[in-house]
């Protein structure tokens, strides 16, 4: 009698705590499957952001190779011949097919790319800067594309989708032995087969979708920037090992176009003008410079605008080796700073390499095509939830899974929800509000009418 009272108290146990991973799982995905299919969807187009660029914008980025190519210094002035403004940024054709890129601000307000034929100085056209289709694609990804405020949104869904992958892995757990745990069990027509299509496209992503998560946290608005500044030990931006005692000015690299996540708040040195006035080095005579240093071909150069300004030489590959940003005094040419990725810190190598993963840059084609393939499983996922709950649920009603019998199962998972909210504060803010929707709503529509227990 006892032995068989025992078992049925850790039934009823094993059956409460189901019941209440199943609750949280099923809030996660409410909360999450939306993004996590537009992220995919996006993500999975900027994975081939450089290819898709060069085909759909082939007019202005792909030219014919001829013999030599003309200084840079000739390819700014036939860009604002075209656009009349102030040059900005000069970036360098990437191969012998690729064409030079200007950066203007125009006397008509517009910040414009333009793009020159690096052998012929002839003006192919004109977008706005970062007006690409495959930057749009990034903003619509990042949700920068909708302000800052939604971006936020990023930082939620990430934290959520971490909560839904371990929830997922504790629904799927083998009992009893039963099947559907590697396999698909049923027809498309039954709710089992959504139901294992969707546990087990879950079981074999589901690292990859917290390594997504986690990896796509440093751009988030809250959690991104507080750990960037964490990392770099204080505001100035540089690893300790290559500060210098030259003057800062209070310029970011990152105010100057895009840069790694690590140099985000690297502040920009300035150039000390000579006691006697004296000639700038010039274009040229900076990117002879740049490139006898080293800086592969696809680099960038901010020009100077100031008395005080530098010619910074940038480069982010796909190669995080080669990444590297070098300035240049504008009148003497010598190097104020010169930084790579192996001077970063620890946490931002790390970092910095999950990143371009998370891209699809670190290991090639490769890279592309699993992260592709990781990215179609995630959208077949989120549509199987959504056809396995449109199949469970009673009609007229949300079909939130079952309360457990003893609400103390709660806390346990409510402690760790907490700890989860401490590390990500958005994420902790939004189970507060999912904690209390449910206690002061949900809970009490249930009670009335008992959810359906299938």
């Amino acid at each position: 009698m006892t032995t068989m009272s025992s078992t049925q108290t850790a039934r009823k146990a094993s059956l409460d705590l189901y019941r209440a991973v199943w609750r949280w799982h099923f809030y996660a995905g409410l909360l999450v499957l939306p993004f996590l299919i537009a992220l995919s969807l996006t993500g999975a187009l900027y994975l081939f952001d450089d290819e898709l660029d060069a085909l759909i914008h082939s007019d202005l980025k792909r030219v014919e190779v001829q013999q030599a190519t003309q200084p840079a210094a000739s390819l700014v002035s036939s860009a604002l011949r075209e656009h009349p403004g102030t040059a900005v940024k000069y970036t360098s054709p990437a191969t012998p097919e690729s064409s030079a890129e200007i950066t203007v601000n125009a006397l008509t307000g517009e910040r414009l790319a333009v793009y020159v034929n690096p052998y012929t100085a002839e003006v192919l056209g004109a977008l706005d800067d970062r007006g690409t289709v495959m930057w749009t694609v990034r903003y619509l990804h990042s949700f920068k594309f909708f302000g800052q405020t939604p971006r936020k949104l990023i930082e939620i869904a990430a934290g959520w989708s971490i909560l839904l992958v371990a929830t997922g892995i504790y629904l799927w757990w083998p009992r009893n032995g039963r099947g559907g745990v590697v396999s698909v069990r049923g027809k498309p027509k039954s709710r089992v087969f959504w139901r294992d299509l969707h546990a087990v496209l879950g079981i074999f992503i589901g690292g990859f979708i917290v390594f997504l998560a986690i990896t796509g946290m440093p751009w988030s608005g809250v959690w991104g920037g507080q750990v960037n500044q964490w990392a770099n030990g204080n505001n100035f931006g540089y690893p300790t090992g290559v500060r210098v005692e030259v003057p800062m000015s209070n310029a970011y690299l990152s105010d100057q176009g895009s840069t790694s996540w690590s140099l985000e708040q690297a502040r920009v040195p300035e150039s000390t003008p000579p006691a006697v006035p004296a000639p700038r080095i010039g274009l040229n005579n900076a990117v002879a410079q740049l490139e006898a240093l080293g800086l592969q071909q696809g680099y960038s150069v901010n020009l100077p605008t100031t008395a005080a300004g530098v010619y910074t030489g940038s480069i982010y590959p796909d190669d995080l080796t080669q990444q590297r940003v070098i300035h240049l005094d504008q009148y003497s040419g010598e190097p104020l700073l010169d930084m790579s990725y192996a001077d970063y810190g620890a946490l931002g190598r790390w970092l910095e390499f999950g990143i371009n993963v998370h891209l699809g840059q670190e290991f090639g084609l490769i890279n592309q095509l699993f992260l592709l393939a990781v990215c179609i499983a995630i959208i077949v996922m989120c549509v199987s939830a959504g056809v396995m709950w449109w199949k469970r649920r009673p009609s007229g009603a949300m079909g939130v899974p079952p309360l457990p019998a003893d609400k103390r199962v709660f806390r346990g998972l409510i402690a760790l929800l907490v700890i989860g909210g401490v590390l990500f504060p958005l994420v902790g803010a939004s189970l507060l509000v999912m904690l209390m929707i449910d206690w002061l709503i949900v809970r009490p529509l249930q009670e009335r009418r008992p959810a359906r227990q299938g």
